[in-house]
């Protein structure tokens, strides 16, 4: 069983016993943020968080052991995304790219943002003209060094 088939398991299971992300994230204990990558194929869980999902959706034991395994990282299907909403991170990635890391350059110095050592969080901020999405990622700074 490939990730992809346990991922359409995941889904499947999710939507006919209507729970949604946080349900599962609040069962192992983790943000719904990283849980819901996990469950979408791009984080490993260990033993305990792969079991307790299995049973909460149902899925078959190889599901589970599935889980456990590191996965290949990256589940965008071409370079340029083509699901609107992901576009926009594209977008924003496109037009304020070069700011934001001329910005944490200034601040930081010659390095990166960690996607490893990292976290996120999404949330619902209400607004009269529509609600707004806040999304907050938080990646640890990495200098490159000299040598």
């Amino acid at each position: 069983m490939k990730r992809t088939d346990v991922t359409d398991l995941i889904l499947r299971a999710k939507l006919e016993k209507g729970l949604k992300w946080v349900d599962l994230a609040q069962a192992i204990g983790l943000s719904k943020e990283w849980t819901t990558a996990a469950l979408h194929g791009q984080m490993t869980l260990d033993k305990e968080q792969a079991t307790i999902i299995g049973k909460l959706l149902g899925l078959p034991p190889v599901a589970v052991d599935v889980l456990q395994i590191v996965p290949y990282k990256g589940s965008l299907p071409s370079a340029v995304p083509v699901d609107p909403l992901i576009y926009r991170f594209y977008e924003v990635i496109n037009v304020y790219g070069t700011s934001i890391k001329a910005l944490i350059h200034e601040e930081f110095g010659d390095g990166i943002m960690s996607a490893i050592d990292f976290s996120m969080d999404i949330s619902r901020v209400p607004d009269p003209k529509g609600d707004r999405v806040k999304i907050v990622l938080n990646g640890k700074f990495l200098p490159y060094k000299t040598y």
